[in-house]
């Protein structure tokens, strides 16, 4: 319960600095997300540009730290629960069973690619670049940080996942 109302504070935050943001650089423009190494998940878009702080700041160490082992070990086929802020939408995968793809922070160092499945599970509606997501799912690992799939129930009943998204979880 205290890593939900923590997501909560940081939720409040992002969009308090939004607000600030907004205010400060009128007819701020530009678009896509900086890929620069940095402490701050940067947001931009055509209206505003908004920095985030470190997932570190909100969450504990301990709340991504078996994903960051994962990726450092080079581990696949691993059942995992985090946190992070979506980095970035992408496009829907329509090869074969469809799959709603996005970015994820979950630390400076670590982005990981969702294929989330939306032929068996409902599609992650109104979210956005800096939304703040939980997530349950099977790791795979790749160089660029890895992929979370399974993030939804499994039909022949082994294993369930889920993302948590603004109070709904979408399994």
């Amino acid at each position: 319960m205290k890593r939900y109302a923590l997501i909560a504070q940081f939720c409040a935050l992002v969009c308090l600095l939004a607000a600030c943001q907004q205010t400060s650089q009128q007819g701020a423009s530009g678009y896509g997300i900086s890929n620069q190494p940095q402490s701050a998940v940067e947001v931009k878009s055509p209206a505003q540009t908004v920095n985030l702080q470190s997932l570190s700041a909100g969450l504990t160490a301990e709340d991504n730290a078996a994903v960051k082992q994962a990726f450092a070990q080079k581990q696949s086929h691993v059942w995992l629960e985090g946190s992070g802020v979506v980095k970035k939408l992408l496009p829907d995968d329509n090869k074969g069973a469809r799959h709603q793809r996005f970015l994820v922070s979950i630390s400076p160092e670590q982005t990981l690619l969702f294929a989330h499945n939306i032929d068996l599970a409902p599609r992650v509606e109104a979210l956005s670049a800096g939304d703040v997501v939980t997530f349950k799912g099977e790791y795979i690992y790749n160089p660029k940080g890895g992929i979370m799939h399974w993030t939804h129930h499994d039909p022949q009943g082994r294993q369930d996942g889920w993302i948590k998204h603004q109070g709904h979880t979408y399994e």
